[in-house]
């Protein structure tokens, strides 16, 4: 199965409160930091929230 690779790249300090909650839920803490995660259809929805704060790439 593939995977995701996320990278945190804006602070989610001063966010709507549920996507704080999603970065949270993802396991990332601070700027700069990496998570890698199934790449499946709730996974992506979380994504498409919170597009604008992070970076994703494909890993195999």
């Amino acid at each position: 199965m593939a995977q995701v690779k996320i990278t945190l790249k804006r602070s989610a300090a001063h966010r709507i409160p549920n996507h704080r909650a999603i970065v949270k839920s993802m396991g990332l803490t601070k700027v700069n930091s990496t998570v890698t995660l199934p790449d499946n259809d709730a996974i992506r929805g979380q994504l498409f929230k919170i597009g604008y704060l992070v970076d994703v790439e494909e890993v195999k």
